[in-house]
């Protein structure tokens, strides 16, 4: 029997319902992890399409995601990575129910636990820690979406991809620098620059 982290998804996705909440119980983290399900998707996969209604709210097990758009050119702009114990989901959609703007594609193969949002209500009705729990996970995403923005309002292109590499040393080796570009809002030929000038300082 599988016990730890490092190779079961459930107990990995368990661990990190604590993170956020210690005060958790554990009756409350079994009635959860007990109707959750894992799904493995291959490289290149749409775990999630736009303007489809998102039923799941996906934690990473293994892989990398990313999140995406396609604008009126044609273009896919992605506005997220998704890597190891975080989400791959748009939220705010995700909360109402509301179809989504975005896609959401595998860039590795990925194994990924699924929480049904309607699970996530009753967890909600049935235990006041869970809503607790979710009222973090807003503040957390209230702040991600918060400093993104700030990012291109009062950083430079050479200061928003510094952040990025700081902060996302695990994953730089394992996103294109299409997608990365593409991330930080400016051209590759821009990041190209960008990263032989601070190969040389």
């Amino acid at each position: 029997m599988i016990t730890d982290s490092i190779t079961n998804p459930i107990i990995a996705y368990s661990k990190a319902l604590y993170n956020v909440f210690p005060g958790f119980k554990p009756e409350e983290i079994n009635f959860i992890t007990s109707k959750i399900t894992v799904t493995k998707l291959d490289t290149k996969k749409l775990f999630l399409m736009a303007g489809k209604v998102q039923e799941n709210l996906v934690f990473v097990f293994k892989g990398l995601l990313r999140v995406f758009y396609i604008n009126d050119k044609g273009e896919e702009i992605t506005i997220a990575f998704a890597k190891e114990n975080s989400h791959a989901t748009d939220y705010s959609a995700f909360i109402n129910q509301a179809p989504s703007k975005y896609h959401i594609e595998t860039l590795e193969s990925s194994l990924l636990v699924n929480v049904p949002f309607t699970l996530i209500q009753e967890c909600y009705a049935k235990y006041k820690n869970f809503e607790k729990y979710g009222r973090l996970i807003a503040e957390r995403h209230l702040i991600k979406r918060q400093n993104r923005i700030e990012s291109f309002l009062f950083e430079n292109a050479e200061q928003r991809y510094l952040n990025f590499i700081s902060k996302n040393k695990d994953i730089l080796n394992r996103i294109s620098l299409t997608h990365l570009s593409s991330f930080l809002g400016i051209k590759r030929q821009t990041l190209t620059r960008i990263r032989k000038k601070i190969i040389v300082l």
